[in-house]
């Protein structure tokens, strides 16, 4: 080996190989001189090509092009440095990280970043043949923004005529039972700054009777806000009366006792078919009403009707000996939902103004919905010995979480809507119905889930 090295150096100064360069090259490697500075020689060239080799392999990684993926404001965030290819090196540390609430440890970058912006991380590397000499690799981390902070959120007009808050919540007793509702004004209003539409009213009654309604005022109405206020308020405030609720009652026990199996249809020929009608007469001057009062209110304020256009459901319910009887009427496209008790069925208790319509809803304000023969399918009379949850909501919450309109009779669609409520959800917003001193504020928070394209006016009752 020392030959061939000796060779290679005579070589490289000119001097040929032959006979008289075989006889230089026997008396070099008898001198002790030469072989001492030939092993210096080869140190020094092992050594350069070390130091050639973890510089080579520092600026491999430097220049190495990093897909680092971006990150989403305030959502956790997690990406690993793939490292297989530079066996050698080690990141010891990132730089500036803490400026995107992130931490770095065991080649992870973790955490979750407040505000959208773009990073620029310095790498703290080294080789491990050469630890204390640290190397800089500049890299960037974009943030993206939170869809909800791209969305204004301007106050709507506190001296405007019918003037209504932006959110409204309630909780309290219902029958032996407890209701809590959240009322929120949707995206798409707080980015303009108008009015929330929807609206809803709860209230106890004469008799143990109690009732809830829920109305959604439509995107193009003027004064929605005041049609769905005065929809409910006038629906709720004409069953607040001992005569009517009386009636409704002796009509009731009429129907049902404890003897009578319940959920059972009534055939045509029975003498009771005419007592459900005369329930639903009853009912039918409640909506009758509302239509009135509505009618005289844009006389009164100079507006068309159309301009307090508004949707509307309710449930009338009390608690017998024989079960809970829910009365329930809707116009529109707001699902009454009730629940059996061991979570084994889910009835939609009535008709939704969808598919026929092509979309185009109808509203309490149309009298075109009192001269339709049909009308009394949109009445409703349930008797269920028990029941988890009845549960009322505008399409704000029915488009995002149920999408169509078969979806709200599926027990599992049902079912995984429940466990959202529970806190899985994206937001791990969580609406504790055991521990419910809070529940109003919970449901608030939870009703303001991120939807893609689903930004309207969201109110939620639930009875449970």
């Amino acid at each position: 080996m020392m030959e061939n090295d000796i060779k290679q150096i005579l070589k490289d100064n000119n001097m040929q190989e032959g006979k008289l360069t075989d006889k230089v090259v026997s008396k070099l490697i008898n001198n002790a001189s030469v072989i001492k500075n030939l092993h210096s020689i080869t140190d020094a060239k092992r050594n350069i090509m070390e130091e050639a080799m973890i510089y080579k392999e520092k600026e491999e990684f430097k220049e190495a092009h990093f897909m680092i993926k971006n990150a989403n404001a305030k959502q956790f965030y997690e990406f690993s440095f793939d490292m297989e290819k530079f066996p050698n090196i080690r990141i010891k540390n990132i730089r500036n990280l803490d400026s995107a609430d992130l931490t770095f440890e065991n080649n992870t970058i973790s955490g979750t970043p407040k505000i959208s912006s773009t990073y620029d991380l310095d790498i703290e590397f080294f080789h491990v043949n050469d630890e204390n000499n640290i190397d800089i690799k500049t890299v960037q981390l974009f943030v993206n923004a939170d869809p909800k902070d791209l969305w204004k959120n301007i106050p709507s007009p506190d001296n405007a005529i019918f003037y209504k808050p932006e959110e409204r919540k309630f909780k309290g007793n219902f029958l032996d039972r407890k209701i809590v509702v959240a009322s929120k004004r949707g995206r798409s209003h707080a980015h303009e700054g108008t009015f929330r539409d929807d609206d809803f009213a709860v209230n106890d009654l004469p008799q143990n009777w109690s009732v809830v309604s829920v109305s959604d005022g439509a995107g193009s109405a003027k004064m929605a806000r005041y049609g769905s206020q005065l929809a409910v308020e006038s629906i709720n405030n004409f069953f607040n009366s001992e005569e009517i609720i009386n009636d409704i009652e002796k009509h009731i026990k009429t129907i049902y006792s404890t003897e009578e199996v319940q959920n059972t249809e009534i055939p045509a020929s029975d003498p009771k078919v005419e007592v459900r009608q005369n329930i639903i007469k009853l009912l039918y001057k409640g909506v009758l009403n509302t239509y009135t009062i509505l009618n005289e209110e844009a006389a009164k304020n100079s507006l068309a009707l159309r301009d307090l256009h508004a949707t509307l459901i309710f449930a009338l319910t009390k608690k017998f000996d024989f079960g809970y009887v829910v009365l329930t009427f809707g116009v529109g496209d707001c699902p009454i939902n009730l629940i059996n008790k061991d979570f084994s069925d889910v009835k939609l208790l009535n008709t939704m103004d969808v598919g026929e319509f092509g979309g185009g809803t109808r509203f309490i304000t149309m009298k075109e919905i009192f001269n339709d023969p049909n009308i009394t399918s949109r009445f409703g009379i349930t008797c269920i010995e028990d029941f988890s949850n009845l549960v009322l909501m505008t399409d704000g919450i029915y488009d995002p979480k149920f999408v169509t309109e078969n979806k709200l009779e599926d027990l599992e669609s049902w079912k995984t809507f429940i466990d959202d409520l529970n806190g899985n959800n994206e937001d791990k917003a969580k609406i504790d119905f055991q521990n419910d001193e809070n529940i109003d504020d919970q449901l608030m928070t939870w009703i303001d889930f991120w939807s893609k394209g689903n930004h309207d006016d969201r109110t939620l009752a639930i009875i449970y």
